[in-house]
Formats: C-alpha cells, sequence, structure tokens
C-alpha cells in the first residue's frame, strides 16, 4: 500500500460520509493511492448489510469494491483480476469475521428494517452504537488493507477461464467499465464466496447508485430504485437473499463458482437484475432529460 490507514482518519471520514460501507472503501482506496468519490459514495445503499437487510456488513462490502479497484490497477481486466479480487474479497471477510466473529449486521447490532424507530434510535444513539461502529471501522480497516495487500501482490495464482464472477458477468452486461467489473467481481458468492446475501444483487444496487450518481441524481441510502431491485431478485430467488441457500452450496474455490457460473447457474437471476436495472437506467435518463 503506498499510503497508511490511520484510526483517528478512518473515524473522520466515517462521520463526514454517514456510512461504513462508504467509510471502508474510501479510506482503503486512499490508502492505495487512488480515491474514486463517485464509486464511494454509490456504495451507500449495501451499509447496514444492504439497506438495513442486515447481511454482511457494508465495511465487508466497501473493502471489496476497494480491493477490486487495486485488482485492476495491479493486473488490468480478466480472470487474473478477478480472481484476485474475488479471494482478496474473501480475505476481507475473513478478516471481518475474525475481528467480530460474525460477519452479519444484525448480529452486531440486532438491527435491521423491521426495527422500530425507537430500538434504531436507542441503539444509535442512547446504547452507543454510532461509536461502537465507528471504532470498528477504525479498527478493521488498517487490517483488512494489510490483508488484501497480500493477497493482491503474493505470487503467481492459476486463474479460471472466464466468466470468474457472476457479479463481473452482470457488470459486463449492463455495460461496466473494465475498472467497474473487476470492482464488482470480489463481491461474487455473497462476497468472495462466504455464502451471505447475493453478490449480484449487491453489484447491481452498487451500479446502478453509480450510473444515478455519474447523471447528477442524489445517491440515496434507501434508494427507491434499489428497494425495487431487491424486490425483483428475491421473486426470482425463491425469496431467499444468500447465495449459499440460493444455490445450494457454499463454494470453495474460485474453479468451483466459476465452473458453475459456466454452467448457467443462476442464469435466471442475472437475467432478471440485468433487465431490471437497463430498464431503470433508461427511466431515469429520460425523466433526467424531461426535466432539463
Amino acid at each position: 500500500m503506498k499510503n497508511s490507514i490511520s484510526a483517528l482518519q478512518t473515524v473522520r471520514t466515517f462521520i463526514k460520509v454517514g456510512t461504513c460501507s462508504e467509510t471502508l472503501c474510501n479510506v482503503l482506496d486512499r490508502a492505495f493511492g487512488q480515491p474514486l468519490p463517485l464509486e464511494e459514495h454509490a456504495t451507500t445503499p449495501l451499509a447496514g448489510g444492504i439497506m438495513q437487510n442486515g447481511y454482511q456488513c457494508g465495511m465487508i462490502w466497501g473493502a471489496a469494491l476497494a480491493a477490486g479497484a487495486q485488482a485492476y490497477r495491479l493486473y488490468d481486466a480478466g480472470a487474473q483480476a478477478e480472481s484476485r479480487a474475488i479471494l482478496a474479497a474473501q480475505k476481507a471477510a475473513e478478516t471481518f469475521r475474525g475481528c467480530y466473529h460474525t460477519i452479519d449486521c444484525y448480529d452486531i447490532t440486532h438491527i435491521n428494517n423491521s426495527s422500530t424507530i425507537n430500538r434504531m434510535l436507542t441503539y444509535f444513539f442512547l446504547q452507543g452504537g454510532a461509536i461502537k461502529c465507528y471504532c470498528m471501522a477504525a479498527k478493521y480497516a488498517p487490517q483488512a488493507g494489510e490483508q488484501i495487500n497480500i493477497v493482491l501482490t503474493d505470487g503467481d495464482i492459476q486463474a479460471p477461464a472466464a466468466p470468474v464472477s457472476c457479479a463481473a458477468v452482470l457488470a459486463q452486461r449492463l455495460g461496466a467499465s473494465p475498472l467497474h467489473t473487476v470492482m464488482a467481481a470480489g463481491l461474487a458468492g455473497g462476497i468472495g464466496l462466504c455464502g451471505g446475501a447475493c453478490g449480484a444483487l449487491g453489484a447491481a444496487i452498487w451500479l446502478g447508485e453509480l450510473q444515478n450518481s455519474q447523471m447528477g441524481v442524489k445517491v440515496e441510502y434507501k434508494s427507491i430504485t434499489a428497494q425495487q431491485l431487491v424486490e425483483k431478485f428475491l421473486s426470482s430467488s425463491g425469496y431467499e437473499f444468500e447465495c449459499s441457500k440460493i444455490t445450494g452450496q457454499k463454494f470453495a474455490t474460485v474453479d468451483d463458482h466459476a465452473a458453475f457460473i459456466c454452467k448457467g447457474g443462476c442464469a435466471n437471476i442475472l437475467e432478471v437484475l440485468t433487465s431490471y436495472s437497463q430498464q431503470v437506467h433508461v427511466d431515469t435518463g429520460n425523466e433526467k432529460q424531461h426535466r432539463v
């Protein structure tokens, strides 16, 4: 890494940007020497385990996307970069679990989108939940950065033939740039193959908010379009969020996941996410053009 990660700066960033997902993406990008403000801000809906659904902590989503950006800088586009991004995301998730014995937001906060406003206010303000999250980010960010750097620079790996990642396949179908495709790659298999909430769904939400940001549309924590995307996703996944439950397995290696995708795994989910995302982007563009 080009720069060290300061606990104080991490907390300051968290207070400034407001979400754990953007905080981790922000501080890791700067540690690697390449800020990506729009991409970082587009991670906002991933906080709270995807819009407060309680799945993987937003810090892990943000760290995985930053790892993908660095993988692209080191290896360009393609299977090698995507494989590295998945392995780095896997290490980011393992590091978080090692620190906090879980990867899910709900296990830490006991808050999700079914919690009452009073319960949320009590946790974050009266019980010091916000300070707890600041401290967690300050501890996790340098460890995640160190582990991601090791994975991305540690010798040669044998990458399978593309496609490697479900999230990268989705990004390509949505016309994402090579950088954004590799950034999304690590979300595969529920972030680095850990089996949590679907990485392709996370990628679709992130890419949608990134496009909105590029078009001058405000990125929101509980974006209406992102919530509608979640509903479409659930209708195609048997109302399951988690990769391991949707696929009936937990992928042991990058090769296993690549083989699953090559055999048409999750094809219907990828099709639903792609078609709905494309329609939303067209509608948003038309609406913005009409306003102008």
